[in-house]
């Protein structure tokens, strides 16, 4: 079976809406004003200020939606990051008297015209990695530059939806009892795909073939690359379910050569500079304009 990508799963559960509990429309419906008014609630109670002036908690959930993390708290501290670098720049620009429309390229905004014209002495610091400090982190970090690894395995899926939890319940019992049952009968794998997998690879007795890093969706490989050869004593949980995971074969990647990725290591060093550059920016208009309540640069 040729590799190819293929969408396969990790554990991604939507959270369901808030709801109104029993007897929530008591404080709702007969929270009166003096002459007969609902009250209006108040809005959420802003937590980090620039300047003194509040970057709202509405807004901060807005901008989340382009800072997905596992933990919502880890979402909303870089949305949280994201205004507020970005109003410390409005400032700065204000301050300098940048004209933003004036400086913009053709069909460029005017707050990007401003801020690229106002980060461009930050940026013209960064300086080109020599050969010399490209070499030395090569040497310090050789594990990091191999060929991808590869992993040829085969597996049952036991699908239930990412937001059943009754049906994620069940079927992760019962993954570990086929499990439990091919430690015994190792031989009974293509008749147990065909029987209950979920995935088009039944047909093939749940041959997925080899699958290497990229080729999946990155919760499944992060997991069954850190299998060993055999069959896999845990199901592993993907947004499609629970896999019962067999690894046939395992190929380790081989040492990249240097002038392989020399090109890459630079890249990597002058992005670290950027950032190191940017976040002492950040810390001077952080201290110039007086941010509360975040510490942007940590």
């Amino acid at each position: 079976m040729s590799a190819r990508p293929r969408e396969l799963p990790i554990r991604l559960i939507d959270g369901a809406a808030p709801t109104r509990g029993p007897g929530a429309h008591d404080h709702a419906d007969h929270a009166f004003e003096s002459g007969g008014r609902t009250a209006v609630p108040s809005p959420p109670t802003a937590r980090v200020f620039v300047r003194g002036e509040p970057i709202s908690e509405t807004a901060i959930a807005q901008e989340m939606q382009h800072h997905p993390a596992l933990r919502p708290e880890d979402s909303w501290r870089a949305a949280a990051e994201a205004l507020v670098v970005r109003r410390l720049l409005q400032l700065e620009a204000q301050r300098l008297e940048l004209d933003g429309a004036a400086l913009a390229e053709p069909g460029e905004p005017a707050e990007e015209a401003a801020t690229r014209v106002l980060l461009g002495p930050v940026m013209q610091e960064v300086t080109p990695a020599t050969r010399e400090a490209c070499l030395h982190y090569f040497e310090n970090h050789r594990e990091r530059f191999r060929a991808p690894d590869r992993i040829r395995l085969r597996h049952i899926l036991l699908g239930a939806a990412p937001d059943d939890i009754d049906a994620r319940l069940a079927q992760r019992n019962d993954a570990e009892s086929v499990i439990t049952e091919l430690q015994t009968h190792p031989e009974r794998f293509t008749e147990f795909a065909l029987r209950h997998s979920a995935c088009p690879s039944k047909d093939d007795g749940g041959e997925l073939g080899w699958i290497e890093r990229g080729q999946t969706t990155p919760e499944f490989e992060r997991q069954v690359l850190r299998l060993k050869p055999g069959l896999a004593g845990l199901p592993v949980e993907s947004r499609f379910g629970f896999h019962v995971v067999e690894v046939e074969e395992l190929q380790r990647g081989e040492p990249l050569a240097f002038e392989h990725v020399a090109h890459d290591i630079a890249t990597r060093l002058e992005l670290t500079q950027r950032h190191l550059l940017m976040r002492q920016y950040v810390q001077t208009l952080m201290t110039r304009y007086q941010v509360e309540g975040l510490d942007v640069a940590s």
